[in-house]
């Protein structure tokens, strides 16, 4: 397969999804102070000393310039039944946050409220990768919950299974 196929990247793409994903919400706020959001699958851990963690976003979103720019943001880790919220913020609706209870976290940053977990943090490096910004950012401070996250696999929201 060329690596630049169409039938190559519906391939890898499907491939990719045999790996299972958390699903998240990164907020912040533009020069406005006006809340702003997306939701992203590409969120991982890099390292606890010091604590740092990644994330990707396409270099055509329209938000990119604000996450670029901000010094702080969080990233807010989905549970089970916030689907709706995964949702609403991959949309193209302008106000995203209607309606939402949001907690202030660090200079402001837009939390969350019923997330498994939420990470606010440093912007601190930006590396270009294909057709991606990988944000790679120091965890200033943390929370969590015992909720069950909402899991993101072969294309479709998924439940984690009951302890054995």
């Amino acid at each position: 397969m060329s690596p630049h196929s169409q039938h190559f990247t519906r391939e890898l793409r499907n491939a990719l999804g045999c790996f299972a994903t958390g699903i998240t919400v990164v907020t912040a706020r533009d020069a406005d102070g006006q809340p702003v959001g997306l939701t992203v699958n590409s969120f991982n851990s890099v390292s606890l000393e010091p604590p740092l963690i990644v994330w990707s976003l396409g270099l055509q979103t329209k938000v990119r310039p604000v996450f670029e720019h901000c010094r702080y943001y969080a990233v807010n880790v989905l549970a089970e039944d916030q689907v709706h919220i995964s949702h609403r913020f991959a949309s193209r609706d302008d106000d995203k946050f209607a309606g939402l209870h949001l907690t202030d976290g660090i200079e402001g940053v837009p939390l969350l409220d019923g997330c498994c977990a939420r990470f606010e943090c440093r912007n601190t490096v930006r590396h270009e990768g294909g057709d991606h910004l990988m944000f790679v950012s120091e965890v200033v401070r943390f929370g969590s919950s015992d909720r069950t996250p909402l899991l993101f696999h072969a294309g479709a929201y998924r439940k984690l299974a009951p302890r054995e």
